[in-house]
């Protein structure tokens, strides 16, 4: 007889649903979220040919934990799974999703998850603290620059020599201003060497890894990018063709069929933001900066010529990632042609 699992994982307890092969429940349990704990719980009951969670916060440490653990786990999209469990549970209970997942192991009515490594979510999350931090010191410069204008001062670019120096000129004297402007002067400092140190963490990443060294010998794509998109693909193998980089980024069109209507809109955007924000950056330099003979420009180039230059720019980003995967796959550097 052959046993189905299904966990339904929150950030303290897991309730975990043991299914036989005609939808008998043989094992139910609760158990603290950990992978030991877990298969602890598990190993009560008969061994499991397959146990399914949903992504979420929690997924990378819960999987490789469990598969460490020999535990034969899988990781599914979740938004596919909640539609499920809407038809499978009249209520909404932590038990019955541990049950309704269970029968999605059962019926194999799933669609796998790749979980990527630890250290693809470090690099991930080093990229991510960086875009946040520059976010923060937009925002105090704009604060900054809000203060001075009510006096009359108009302060030059965030980036230039000058901005701290005019800034705290313009609130010499003036008491409560003074005090405020030092402040937010501090604090733009501050975040500004956060950025200069993960910037220079990221570049001896990106020296120290052959796969983003080949990658950034494509124009227009530096160890950013370069560092955000090994750290998305984490594993080239898992992607059968190179063209499927334009669905997994969200960078082809979203088409809605149903009878006689057939819509063709915008890009889909689902997937990695940063990573498809990064790859539209670097065909924007290719298209403004590059002054090389490139054959991938003058295509980007007609159609830009045929419809918009941002539509170019989406295409010719699409055409990157494609170009990338099959780099890394194949261990190869680009060839300007």
């Amino acid at each position: 007889m052959e046993y189905f699992a299904g966990l339904d994982v929150s950030m303290e307890e897991t309730h975990i649903c043991v299914l036989d092969r005609e939808g008998e429940a043989v094992h139910e349990a609760k158990v603290v979220s950990t992978p030991a704990a877990i298969a602890d719980g598990l190993t009560k009951a008969p061994a499991c040919r397959c146990v399914v969670f949903e992504t979420g916060r929690m997924a990378p440490m819960l999987y490789h934990g469990l598969r460490g653990l020999a535990v034969p786990v899988v990781c599914i999209e979740s938004r596919q799974a909640a539609q499920a469990l809407k038809s499978l549970a009249t209520h909404k209970t932590d038990r019955n999703d541990a049950r309704g997942l269970a029968h999605l192991a059962r019926t194999g009515f799933f669609k796998c998850v790749h979980v990527k490594s630890f250290s693809a979510h470090a690099v991930r999350s080093l990229i991510i603290t960086r875009k946040k931090l520059v976010g923060q010191r937009v925002t105090l410069e704009n604060q900054i620059r809000g203060l001075a204008v009510v006096f009359g001062v108009r302060l030059p670019r965030g980036l230039s020599p000058a901005f701290v120096e005019h800034a705290l000129r313009a609130s010499e004297g003036i008491d409560g201003l003074s005090a405020a402007m030092r402040g937010l002067v501090e604090a733009r400092g501050a975040v500004l060497s956060a950025v200069k140190a993960i910037d220079g963490d990221m570049k001896r990443m990106a020296r120290a890894s052959d796969a983003c060294r080949r990658l950034m010998t494509i124009p227009g794509v530096g160890h950013l990018t370069a560092l955000a998109f090994t750290a998305a693909i984490d594993d080239p193998a898992r992607f059968r063709r190179s063209r499927d980089m334009g669905p997994y980024l969200g960078l082809v069109p979203r088409r809605y069929q149903s009878g006689e209507i057939d819509y063709t809109g915008s890009i889909s955007k689902v997937g990695d933001r940063r990573v498809r924000t990064l790859l539209y950056e670097a065909a924007n330099v290719m298209l403004t900066r590059y002054k090389g003979a490139l054959k991938l420009k003058n295509w980007a180039f007609e159609i830009a010529k045929r419809s918009t230059m941002r539509k170019a720019r989406i295409a010719l980003a699409r055409r990157l990632a494609v170009i990338m995967h099959a780099m890394l796959r194949h261990g190869t550097e680009f060839r300007a042609a």
